[in-house]
């Protein structure tokens, strides 16, 4: 009895310190969470490369330095509210694919994920365009993204185009041209995002005419008449 007892009173001893870091874990990733949600808030009332230490630490009640305890660098902010995003990003790709196939699956997703960089002007820098200098996401949060782009190139390679490569280029520079044309013009608007089944259409129609094979032209031979028959 006494060595079960001791026992026991062993392993409750050992679980004490396991759930106090738990508990700290849990608490340190709910702060981290809070410095997001205010940084989001911050760069989308002030703009994303205007945001400062000191006003981040100020919307969640901590002093500058503070903050450093939870991200390394302002570079460390941008990087997991990168990485926040883009599987979001990677969601509403998926979304809209749902259980479409062939080209109606490249056609919702590429829909879904141009009203979604268009509904949020400042996630689309962060996510499509180089705003801060010196920033590269880190293999973690840039993961999402090579998962979107694979998803996308698989849907194109469906399409029987021998050029994945290039046909991936051109469907990505069709939807960021309407995206940044619609953010840059008309922000708020539609008038680009309109556009986006006709750009699809000619798409689709510039895959097949370079997938389908072209029947070879049969040329008739030419009869030549001699003199003199």
């Amino acid at each position: 009895m006494l060595g079960n007892e001791a026992t026991g009173q062993a392993v409750q001893t050992e679980a004490v310190p396991s759930a106090g870091k738990d508990r700290r874990a849990v608490r340190r990733a709910a702060t981290r969470d809070e410095i997001l949600r205010a940084a989001w808030s911050l760069v989308r009332a002030e703009g994303l490369a205007a945001l400062s230490m000191r006003d981040l630490a100020a919307a969640v009640g901590m002093r500058a330095p503070s903050l450093y305890q939870y991200f390394e660098s302002k570079l460390a902010i941008y990087d997991a509210m990168f990485g926040q995003a883009m599987v979001e990003a990677l969601a509403v790709v998926e979304d809209g694919i749902g259980g479409r196939q062939g080209r109606e699956a490249l056609r919702e997703s590429g829909r879904a994920l141009l009203l979604f960089t268009t509904g949020d002007p400042v996630r689309n820098q962060l996510l499509f365009q180089r705003t801060i200098p010196g920033f590269e996401p880190s293999p973690d949060s840039y993961a999402p993204a090579v998962a979107m782009s694979a998803r996308v190139e698989s849907l194109i390679a469906e399409l029987g185009t021998t050029d994945v490569a290039r046909s991936m280029d051109l469907w990505t520079a069709l939807i960021s041209g309407l995206s940044n044309q619609q953010l840059a013009n008309e922000p708020g608007g539609d008038r680009w995002i309109r556009l986006f089944d006709r750009a699809a259409d000619m798409y689709f129609a510039a895959v097949d005419s370079a997938t389908t094979p072209r029947t070879p032209t049969t040329r008739t031979p030419t009869t030549t008449t001699k003199k003199g028959n």
